[in-house]
């Protein structure tokens, strides 16, 4: 049965590093994917035609899809906008209906990129690290929240909440991925301040103990900041919440030397033998270069790989386009962002996705 996969390019260089996909994905139907795609708004784009990020119809094309792949959301153009109907509050929104609770976040460092990190090589040279980020619980989902008049002037409320379930979902999810690595997960949330904190350890110690071939270690979360700048080799799996998730993953993705080299995945828990999949770059929509064939489509083009890894089984065929990647960087071919040495190739967004093809 073919596989259904829902593009939604989103916004500013979201489009162009999307339609490079989608040439990946019919590249690699000649080669046995069978998948069929289609694509629709959401957004940014949505909002200027719907009058809302996120339509009901494109949500339930979602549900009906084996996995969504997204380019990117948001741009300066919708800062005036109320918070409920900007681009950004489309993304959450799917995260949020199809219970995507899982935003696994590689930090990996490609051979031919290691000069590109401001750390020393030595620091970063096959760096390879897993950050798995809580995602649809914490403060951004947390109530009562917002901006209240009082007598000693405005105040503003987030509330940070978590149940115990939603700390054992996660941390499973850790523990299995770190099987496949290198066996070892860090935990991290301030228990020190924090009563959150203090559930998140005590809910991850009594996970760990279904998997005692793990080796399990608590970090308060400003130490691991210090720590991935310090030393991030100590690391394989990171475990944490929402909004620490969300500073970490971006302070691990910059070990790497480029935003634009990083892919993301989203995913929910399996039901009937489905699992939802939420698949995309790890930057944002930069619309400054939007439209002028300078954007990097490597981290949407490594997203996908990761989509035919984890939910459509076809490990093969991921392994295809991460090794043609690699061979493209080996070669010296770069997209502006990463182009460091008048030695290397400097390449349009459409040009790499024409060389990536080529080597698959």
């Amino acid at each position: 049965m073919s596989s259904k996969i829902l593009v939604l390019p989103g916004d500013g260089i979201g489009v162009e590093v999307a339609d490079q996909t989608i040439r990946v994905i019919e590249k690699l139907n000649e080669q046995g994917l069978d998948a069929n795609y289609e694509k629709d708004l959401v957004g940014g784009a949505s909002y200027d035609v719907n009058g809302e990020p996120l339509t009901e119809a494109v949500l339930e094309k979602a549900k009906n899809s084996d996995a969504i792949l997204l380019g990117a959301v948001g741009g300066s153009k919708w800062d005036d906008v109320e918070r409920s109907k900007r681009p950004e509050a489309g993304l959450l929104g799917l995260r949020k209906e199809l219970e995507l609770f899982a935003n696994l976040r590689p930090a990996l460092v490609f051979d031919a990129l290691v000069d590109a990190s401001t750390l020393k090589n030595d620091v970063v040279n096959n760096l390879d690290i897993m950050i798995v980020r809580e995602l649809t619980g914490g403060v951004y989902f947390g109530q009562p929240r917002g901006i209240e008049d009082t007598s000693n002037g405005k105040k503003a409320i987030d509330t940070q909440v978590y149940h115990d379930y939603e700390i054992d979902r996660i941390a499973r999810v850790a523990f299995d991925l770190a099987s496949k690595r290198n066996n070892k997960v860090t935990s991290v949330e301030k228990a020190n301040v924090m009563e959150t904190g203090v559930l998140w350890r005590e809910v991850v110690k009594e996970t760990h103990k279904d998997f005692s071939d793990i080796t399990l270690e608590n970090m308060l979360a400003d130490n691991c900041a210090m720590q991935l700048v310090r030393n991030p080799k100590q690391f394989d799996v990171i475990v944490t919440d929402n909004l620490f998730g969300d500073l970490l993953s971006d302070c691990a993705a910059m070990l790497t030397g480029s935003l634009g080299m990083l892919p993301s995945a989203s995913l929910g828990a399996e039901k009937n033998g489905k699992r939802y999949g939420l698949f995309e770059p790890v930057h944002g929509s930069a619309p400054d270069i939007a439209g002028q064939d300078k954007a990097n489509p490597i981290a949407t083009i490594l997203s996908l790989s990761m989509m035919l890894k984890y939910n459509l089984n076809k490990p093969e065929l991921s392994n295809k386009v991460e090794n043609a990647v690699q061979q493209i960087l080996s070669e010296g071919f770069r997209t502006g962002d990463i182009y460091t040495d008048e030695n290397q190739t400097l390449v349009s967004c459409s040009k790499m996705g024409d060389l990536i093809i080529e080597r698959i």
